[in-house]
């Protein structure tokens, strides 16, 4: 295999994180990657189970004189969100990543990265095969199916784990610890709407070129949102002509703020109906931040279909674009900067004569969470339309005393002579599934530095990696 990562250390971490970028790994088709770890642990005659979920545990000895100390368990996800741009060519059920190096970034062509969470699984494969010189029992949890729910930590068989010490490997930022995450819910608001014979002209309206990213991490950036942006620009155009809209498109992963929306609609008079949308889209552009600079709308005429949606319908599938609550909705009054309560409007289809809204919602106040249903319930009763809420994860509540946070920080400084801060993060981290199967569990959550995750532009630091790599080798000796 000819590899793009050269010269870096350890060699088998970055040869493990390439091998895994040639294997399709798309939430609910990790079978390709549970293959895998399963032939490496046969092949290193390491205890191991496979589960149903496609969840791996891989369990290793511990090293001559630490036979009698307590196990430290390992912890990240196997699969990635898989977003790419919409001029680039890549099946992510099939296909392999194309990496290249960016100095010191690596990146991939066209598509994320998936270094969320593949480089979890690197330093894991890196620990198991003897990279780390003296270590107590270790224990890995490779999971599946984080990044649309966490379907895989819920169907684990925690029983399986002896160990009480446990490092997360999914929070990216060198230098920090993460101890404290949000919970949060998925809801599928579904609109069934009213339909008549078409009449006028037929236009699609796309809304394109933004920056987009993580619906946790990124979403007090300042980056703007597709599908909210054809909320705008929609609820202009009925106050100017008659608009019924035939179909909406938009977004691809609830977690992840939409860079991409599309409207086709039938308007009385197509002229008018662009000179309106551009001239919103101007104002827009004029609004938005450097990040959304190559943010765009464009207008062209379709041929008519047989049937739209009629006004009243689409005058509530503009409301619902426009008047969901959307991005930060409340921050910590005990934490400075921590986003506490967001939503994200991150999927619109159209299925028939129906629009499903599909919404991520976050908080680290299990309340506020409680709250929040309730709040898309009577919206959607509103519009007469339905809210299924599914896939609630709980948070990871901070806690005062901690000997793995303690043994981290002194690792990270014996290794700097510096501090690591510690932070809590407004995003859904496995910690909280965990924590609540095994309250007795220490964790902590730590990674290298990594960059616009869930977006085509995601990128890895690699020497980022190869200074986390020696903090956490330091950890593992201290425990």
């Amino acid at each position: 295999m000819k590899t793009v990562i050269n010269g870096r250390k350890p060699a088998s971490l970055f040869r493990f994180f390439e091998e895994i970028s040639a294997i399709p790994r798309q939430s609910f088709h990790e079978e390709k990657i549970a293959d895998y770890l399963v032939e490496f642990a046969k092949s290193r005659g390491l205890e191991y189970h496979r589960d149903e979920a496609n969840n791996v545990f891989i369990k290793k000895p511990a090293t001559a004189g630490k036979e009698t100390l307590p196990a430290v368990l390992l912890q990240g996800h196997t699969d990635m969100v898989c977003e790419k741009n919409a001029d680039v060519e890549h099946d992510f059920l099939t296909d392999p990543l194309r990496l290249y190096l960016d100095g010191k970034l690596l990146r991939a062509k066209g598509t994320t990265l998936g270094a969320d969470d593949g480089i979890a699984v690197a330093m894991m494969l890196a620990v198991l095969d003897g990279e780390v010189a003296s270590h107590p029992a270790i224990e890995c949890l490779f999971t599946s199916a984080e990044e649309t729910g966490m379907d895989g930590a819920n169907r684990f068989d925690y029983s399986r784990i002896s160990a009480r010490r446990m490092v997360n490997l999914d929070c990216g930022a060198l230098g920090a610890i993460v101890a404290g995450c949000a919970g949060g819910f998925r809801t599928d608001l579904e609109l069934a709407c009213k339909t008549r014979s078409f009449a006028g002209q037929a236009l699609r309206v796309s809304v394109s070129g933004l920056m987009g990213g993580h619906s946790g991490g990124n979403i007090n950036s300042g980056r703007a949102n597709a599908n909210k942006l054809m909320g705008r620009l929609l609820a202009a155009l009925i106050k100017n002509q008659k608009v019924c809209l035939l179909s909406l498109e938009g977004g691809s992963k609830t977690n992840v703020i939409p860079r991409e929306c599309e409207a086709v609609l039938a308007v009385s008079d197509k002229d008018a109906a662009i000179d309106c949308l551009t001239a919103c889209a101007a104002e827009i552009a004029d609004e938005l931040s450097d990040e959304d600079k190559e943010f765009r709308v464009t207008c062209e005429a379709v041929e008519p279909a047989a049937v739209m949606f009629d006004e009243e319908s689409t005058e509530k599938l503009i409301t619902v674009l426009t008047c969901a609550q959307n991005g930060v909705l409340a921050m910590s009054n005990q934490i400075e900067g921590l986003v506490e309560f967001s939503r994200n409007l991150g999927v619109i289809r159209t299925e028939g004569d129906k629009v499903i809204f599909f919404f991520s919602t976050r908080s680290s106040v299990e309340g506020q969470l409680e709250a929040a249903m309730h709040e898309l319930d009577l919206f959607a009763k509103l519009l007469g339309a339905s809210a299924k809420h599914h896939n609630r994860y709980p948070g990871w509540r901070y806690v005062k005393s901690s000997g793995i946070r303690d043994a981290y920080l002194q690792a990270y400084h014996d290794l700097t002579g510096k501090a690591a801060r510690v932070d809590a993060v407004h995003a859904g981290l496995e910690c909280g599934i965990i924590s609540s199967k095994l309250p007795d569990m220490d964790i902590i959550s730590i990674g290298p530095d990594m960059f616009d995750i869930h977006s085509p532009d995601e990128a890895l630091d690699l020497d980022s990696v190869e200074a986390f790599w020696k903090t956490l080798e330091r950890l593992i000796e201290i425990l």
